[in-house]
């Protein structure tokens, strides 16, 4: 018995159209009915691989990789000055699924600048803040926040080196007093110390010493006390 040939299936001749429609690989430059307009690659109609994006509302201009449609890889963002029309860097680094994810420099508009680590849009992980007043933070961070171990250096040069939980000082910590020549080491909660010592460091070298030097502590164990605040600090973590 003889085979049946199969009729033959003719495909809808929109599905060429469309076909033909998608864009695939090359540079094209295409507008948004919102005035948006996209110059740069494609993959199945979706904007991957490098591309440069503007945005009519405010004008702001994304320049690196895409992937399926959305900023991942490494790309910068600018935006426009009010006043003078020209274009001022946001934000230099690594994305990831349309935010910022990696390594990362983002400049703010007050002057402030972060240089650090990135996860889903916000600051996490290390990094260094240069603040307006002039302090500079470097440590770690976690949402957005100083959270784990960091410094603060402030402006006079006065710094804290310790633990960090939601922006504020929390935990063990030294904090040196370098414009009178004094170091206070103890134990803060939520950025109030809680108990510590205070002794003199670097006092002949200070700019605007203390009258007169830290008396020495009469307590018999002073380290003994300090030990002992900061295993209660650390069981009242715990609990």
């Amino acid at each position: 018995m003889p085979f049946l040939k199969q009729p033959k299936t003719t495909e809808p001749i929109w599905h060429e159209w469309d076909r033909k429609a998608q864009k695939c690989g090359l540079r094209h430059t295409v507008y948004a009915v919102n005035g948006d307009k996209y110059t740069g690659e494609w993959l199945g109609n979706l904007k991957h691989g490098k591309g440069i994006q503007v945005w009519k509302s405010n004008g702001a201009i994304y320049s690196g990789d895409w992937k399926f449609g959305k900023r991942d890889g490494y790309g910068s963002y600018s935006i426009p000055d009010p006043k003078t029309k020209e274009y001022r860097k946001v934000y230099a680094g690594w994305w990831k699924d349309d935010k910022k994810c990696g390594c990362g420099m983002m400049f703010y508009p007050s002057g402030e600048r972060y240089e650090g680590d990135w996860s889903d849009g916000q600051r996490s992980g290390w990094g260094r803040m240069y603040y307006q007043d002039r302090s500079i933070y470097e440590g770690q961070w976690l949402w957005d926040q100083h959270n784990g171990q960091g410094m603060l250096r402030l402006s006079n040069e006065n710094r804290y080196e310790g633990g960090w939980k939601d922006g504020k000082k929390h935990g063990p910590g030294k904090f040196f007093y370098l414009d009178s020549g004094q170091m206070f080491e103890g134990i803060w909660v939520a950025d109030i110390p809680k108990c510590g010592t205070m002794i003199d460091f670097g006092r002949d070298r200070a700019p605007a010493p203390t009258q007169y030097p830290i008396p020495k502590i009469e307590l018999v164990d002073p380290d003994g006390v300090l030990a002992e605040a900061k295993a209660i600090f650390a069981d009242s973590q715990s609990e």
